[in-house]
């Protein structure tokens, strides 16, 4: 069992990003989240671990980042979630979700499907891999939904929003629609589908070309694409 032995932004170590959420740290719901954190990681099984609750910020500066993929909650099942949506570690089957994302990168650009669901290539190139919620109780999918991590979550929609411009907001589902709202669509790209849970109507997320309007829209901004490849 882990245990949160330092403070929350303690965890966060991407210089870029710290000073632009410092002052989040201190309010009141923050603390009371980190409080929480501390009593569930000791009596729960939470994950990911507290290393790699900000493993999307870490990897990917905030003056890196080109595009934004936005995930609910991290996977509950054991070895599985490490702080990037959609993403698990090398030698973990690829969860549906991620099957299907695998699916459409190899329709849309026909890009092999990867034999592993390891997303870092993607964050080590400004795609930043982010969930809604932080942590999750194992086997109890949403069980930290009510902490707080949604406003935090907001927030650093909210500077990407506001400090850059050009940005693709990839968004998949009605949770991920919502969290995007306040974008500007004028500054931005906001690429919409279904989910591709295979628990949702999945079907019209085939087809939607996430990848190819994604590299298309970077390109015409002068933006050097995103190489989709894992393999």
């Amino acid at each position: 069992m882990n245990s949160l032995n330092k403070s929350l932004m303690d965890y966060l170590t991407n210089s870029t990003w710290k000073p632009l959420l410092k002052h989040e740290f201190k309010t009141p719901y923050m603390l009371d989240l980190e409080k929480k954190l501390k009593s569930e990681y000791q009596n729960n099984t939470i994950y990911p671990t507290p290393e790699n609750i900000f493993t999307a910020l870490n990897l990917t500066s905030f003056e890196n980042l080109k595009v934004v993929i936005i995930g609910q909650d991290p996977y509950h099942g054991p070895n599985q979630a490490h702080g990037l949506s959609f993403s698990v570690l090398p030698g973990i089957k690829p969860p549906p979700s991620l099957a299907n994302i695998y699916k459409e990168l190899e329709s849309d650009i026909g890009i092999q499907i990867p034999t592993h669901g390891h997303l870092i290539n993607w964050a080590n190139q400004g795609v930043l891999l982010l969930n809604t919620h932080l942590t999750v109780e194992a086997s109890n999918p949403m069980a930290h939904k009510k902490y707080g991590w949604d406003k935090f979550t907001d927030q650093i929609i909210n500077l990407i929003n506001e400090k850059k411009e050009n940005v693709v907001f990839i968004l998949w589902g009605s949770p991920a629609h919502n969290k995007a709202k306040n974008v500007d669509s004028k500054k931005h790209l906001l690429l919409k589908s279904v989910h591709p849970s295979p628990l949702s109507s999945y079907r019209g997320f085939f087809g939607s070309k996430p990848f190819s309007q994604c590299n298309e829209f970077l390109i015409s901004k002068k933006i050097k694409p995103i190489d989709w490849s894992l393999n």
